[in-house]
């Protein structure tokens, strides 16, 4: 290498370079080589140091410019994402509101957030069930009967959850919610409203809509909401809530006895699937249940297992024949006890009605268990196929059995048939039948049909203690009695010289609020005009009773009457008022049996002191639930 070119300063070659490699970098377009301190001939070679001490302030500079070029860059990318945050809006969040008569079954969504409007404890928007509410109820309706609303609306969280086996009704916070048996699916309504006032994160969880079922051919939707789960849009709700007209609760005890064979056994059931059909079964309708019987009886569903007709066609084709002997008498008696319950989805002010199904003659008898049933309430109708011929009545156990069973024998309650294959036929007699509520006689009973009127000595020979015992013999027959508007209704009078109206039979229609009313009533003293106080009780109580209720005048005293009995009693059993005489201490026999209906040994009682009136009691309800039982039946 020549000396010429290390002889040089170090220094000085330095600055010439870094001089020189700035302004390549900083004119990128000229030729890095013009520089004379970095120029050489082809014939010469570059010195080391220099080429090092190029190299590395190269390096440098480049590291500075990429820090500085990041730098820009940053700030550049945190300015367009302010602006681009500026001109995005995140969505808003609006909780829909709907109308005071919107079902949850009709929302589609699992849990959802709505705002009810004002009003929405009007009595036209119905709702089943207290706390856990069925699906048919108005969503609104239930947050005002459930407190979590009161009737100026707001927001309510619902949640649905699974179908119940009954729902009671209740009144609470001015709403008076409904009873039904079952429902496919529940809800239940909140006050945690704090979704609704949380705005989605960001793009990816939108606002969808809350889908309400498809209704007279339009899709509802509320915009705004986001659902926790999406379901299908198909109702939950059965097409038909039943026939009004026809609310009866059903109960079919079919043959299944091996006699019958196959093919009739199909033709029973396909029978069973026409009624089903024709009746229109539902909840706010008829219900129906099976009972299939042969040595013994077994339920094949109750009242409360389908809510509707197609439900009920599709349990029916399941069932299949058990065979044995035809036990009726034990199917009716299994009936009785067993499938008119609660529990099995009997609605108490729906009229109980069995329809058994025999084919020939049973093989046991009936008349005890179906006087049983119909003391029950129970209306029994027969459908006698294929009967026995004259040369068959003589393997029948008990004749003229259907006679025995039905709840009338004027022939509305028995249906005979030639052969099986004419029961197609009876369809439609017999849903007209049954569905003739006003007709169903067996309904009424002993204890749920009467009008009771007490006709109460207040004269001071009796005093206030014994007026209390007086009052506790009221209230103990009252107990023993179905009290509603429908059933039972009870009223009471005082009396001394003087009557008075302690309350009637159309004030009270519960059993609480009329013992409670009976609690109420306070002591008078006086006189004892009998007479006075009979012709009082059929002005004032027994000319408000109903037609179809029967008349029973239950009255207390304890001494001689001041005034005539004979001609009031006389025209108290005229007018079809039934009358008993309870007697205590110093009451006169000859009066009471006067007083009383005839035979007065079964409607006369007297007890020595007040404190055994008590034992007055079971006679008074035996005697009328025999008397009942014992009037004619066609």
């Amino acid at each position: 290498m020549p000396n010429e070119l290390i002889s040089g300063s170090n220094d000085q070659s330095a600055e010439e370079i870094h001089q020189c490699s700035q302004q390549s970098l900083l004119s990128p377009k000229e030729n890095k080589f013009a520089c004379p301190a970095l120029s050489y001939s082809s014939t010469h070679e570059a010195p080391k140091g220099a080429v090092l001490i190029f190299m590395g302030i190269v390096v440098l500079t480049m590291k500075a410019s990429v820090i500085e070029m990041f730098l820009v860059l940053l700030v550049t990318g945190i300015q367009s994402n302010e602006e681009m945050t500026k001109k995005t809006k995140r969505p808003k969040f609006t909780v829909p509101q709907i109308s005071c008569d919107v079902r949850a079954g009709k929302i589609t969504n699992v849990e959802f957030i709505v705002k009810c409007p004002p009003g929405c404890q009007d009595p036209r928007y119905h709702v089943y069930g207290t706390d856990v509410y069925a699906s048919y109820s108005s969503v609104c309706g239930a947050a005002v009967h459930s407190g979590v609303l009161d009737n100026s609306g707001g927001k309510i969280l619902v949640r649905k959850v699974a179908g119940q086996s009954g729902y009671k009704g209740s009144y609470s916070n001015g709403v008076r919610s409904l009873s039904l048996p079952r429902w496919r699916e529940s809800f239940v309504v909140s006050g945690e409203t704090a979704r609704a006032d949380q705005s989605p994160s960001g793009p990816e969880t939108a606002a969808q809509p809350v889908t309400v079922t498809q209704e007279k051919g339009k899709v509802h939707s509320f915009a705004g909401f986001v659902p926790k789960e999406e379901l299908s849009t198909q109702s939950l709700e059965p097409a038909s809530q039943g026939d009004p007209s026809c609310k009866v609760d059903l109960s079919f005890l079919i043959d299944g006895s091996s006699s019958i064979g196959k093919r009739r056994f199909r033709m029973q059931k396909q029978f069973l699937t026409d009624v089903a059909q024709t009746l229109d079964i539902g909840p706010a309708g008829p219900l129906m249940g099976v009972v299939q019987y042969g040595d013994n009886p077994a339920t094949q569903f109750n009242l409360k297992t389908h809510m509707n007709s197609q439900d009920v066609k599709a349990a029916i084709e399941k069932i299949s024949q058990r065979g044995g002997l035809s036990n009726t008498g034990r199917a009716i008696s299994f009936v009785t006890k067993n499938f008119f319950s609660k529990f099995n989805g009997n609605r108490g002010g729906a009229p109980n009605v069995a329809v058994v199904m025999v084919d020939g003659w049973p093989t046991d008898k009936v008349e005890e268990a179906s006087r049983f049933a119909r003391e029950s309430g129970i209306n029994i109708f027969f459908i006698t196929i294929e009967g026995a011929s004259e040369n068959e009545k003589q393997y029948v156990l008990e004749p003229n059995f259907a006679n025995k069973a039905v709840c009338r024998t004027n022939g509305f309650y028995s249906l005979t048939v030639q052969n099986w294959f004419s029961l197609h036929k009876t369809v439609q007699p017999l849903v007209k039948r049954v569905c003739d509520t006003d007709r169903l006689a067996c309904s009424k009973t002993c204890l749920n049909s009467a009008d009771i009127g007490f006709v109460i000595d207040g004269s001071s020979s009796v005093g206030t203690s014994n007026f209390r015992t007086v009052l506790q013999f009221v209230a103990n027959l009252s107990r023993e009695f179905d009290i509603s508007d429908t059933d039972t209704r009870i009223g009471a009078m005082q009396y001394t010289y003087e009557q008075r109206l302690e309350f009637g039979f159309d004030e009270y229609s519960t059993k609480s609020d009329v013992l409670n009313a009976i609690k109420r009533v306070g002591y008078w003293s006086g006189g004892t005009s009998t007479g006075a106080a009979i012709n009082y009780a059929l002005e004032q109580l027994f000319k408000k009773s109903k037609p179809n209720k029967r008349k029973l005048m239950i009255l207390i005293t304890d001494g001689r009457s001041y005034d005539d009995i004979r001609i009031p009693a006389m025209l108290a059993h005229h007018k079809g008022v039934i009358t008993y005489a309870i007697g205590v201490a110093w009451a006169a026999q000859d009066e009471l049996d006067i007083i009383a209906t005839h035979p007065a040994r079964d409607h006369a009682f007297f007890v020595d002191e007040f404190d055994n009136l008590y034992k007055v009691v079971p006679k008074v309800i035996q005697n009328i639930c025999t008397e009942f039982n014992s009037q004619p039946r066609n």
